[in-house]
């Protein structure tokens, strides 16, 4: 026997395509509207603001709850990533205990719409003992928090773009938007950099291509493929196969690289017909192959590599003395390519 739809397959059923649509752009555009009327907030209180995060000797805190938690935790994460140390608190937390971590020469980030959740006001006396100044991002300037915060930055709305006008959506967006405003104008205020930026964010591609040294990927010598450069062309290729790298390095006795002798060398061998018993490797090696010091930026031997292309490329002391050998399959092994 058949199952009957339920009333929510029903709805959903009932629901045609043009209407999906009608509801998807109605969103976009009432927090669009709410994004844009934020342009003319960035105004003297936000440049208070601004200062006063910048002034801020110890750490920001950004505290809240539900759904103003969750946009304070990014933006928490957004500052401390663009060289604003912060952290996030939720509210109802720091109420039982982690009030602790907070310290008088913190600034508080306090974000409500309402301005009236109670986790958050419970916070506000133990805040201002501390002498801590308060920062609201708020949607009612007559809130309990706007009135005890010394900043109030305004996230009001026209509506939220629920069509019950319950679920935070246009409040959390434009709140979203107030906060990556601090961040980025704090950033620049900074000074803050590419590298400060990867230094942030070691595991990242741009962290890897700006903090990545040669050294950090390079084989070590004692690891290369190597051989005096008066060695057969025998021995040469038993080195080769030993280490598995498609090339072995040429060394005199004090160390010097004299040479390189790569898979492409050794096909080009063959296809002079010479013969490879007889051959010392001097005769047929690269002579001043392209090197690169321990201390450049793996990025860099990537663009060396690609532009003499090349899978391989020695690494010198300034003396010339073999260090090591980086390669193409390192660099992205290591993500740097």
């Amino acid at each position: 026997m058949d199952r009957p739809l339920d009333s929510t397959a029903n709805k959903a059923n009932g629901c045609n395509a043009q209407s999906l649509q009608n509801l998807g752009r109605s969103v976009v555009q009432i927090e669009g509207a709410a994004i844009a009327q934020l342009e003319s907030r960035i105004d003297d209180v936000f440049v208070k603001a601004c200062h006063a995060l910048l002034a801020c000797e110890g750490r920001i805190v950004v505290c809240g709850i539900g759904k103003s938690g969750h946009i304070g935790a990014k933006l928490a994460a957004t500052l401390a990533s663009t060289g604003s140390p912060a952290f996030f608190v939720h509210a109802a937390e720091a109420s039982h205990g982690d009030l602790g971590m907070f310290k008088s020469n913190d600034v508080v980030i306090g974000i409500s719409y309402s301005g009236t959740s109670s986790e958050l006001l419970t916070l506000i006396p133990g805040i201002k003992r501390l002498g801590i100044p308060v920062i609201a991002l708020c949607g009612e300037p007559a809130s309990p928090l706007a009135k005890a915060a010394d900043i109030v930055l305004s996230t009001r709305i026209d509506r939220e773009a629920c069509p019950l006008g319950l679920a935070p959506t246009a409040s959390t967006t434009a709140t979203l938007v107030l906060g990556d405003a601090l961040a980025i104008a704090l950033l620049g205020a900074r000074g803050f950099t590419e590298e400060d930026f990867a230094r942030s964010h070691p595991g990242g591609r741009l962290g890897r291509r700006l903090l990545l040294h040669v050294v950090d990927v390079m084989v070590a010598k004692e690891d290369c493929p190597l051989c005096p450069e008066d060695a057969t062309l025998s021995e040469a290729l038993v080195e080769i196969s030993s280490k598995g790298l498609g090339m072995v390095a040429l060394t005199d006795r004090q160390g010097l690289l004299k040479g390189i002798f790569t898979d492409g060398d050794l096909r080009r061998t063959f296809a002079e017909n010479l013969d490879i018993r007889q051959l010392h490797i001097n005769s047929v090696m690269s002579t001043n192959p392209t090197t690169i010091n321990r201390e450049e930026l793996a990025v860099n031997a990537v663009t060396l590599m690609q532009s003499m292309k090349i899978t391989s490329l020695p690494v010198v002391t300034e003396q010339g003395e073999l260090e090591g050998v980086v390669t193409m399959h390192a660099l992205l092994a290591a993500g740097v390519v």
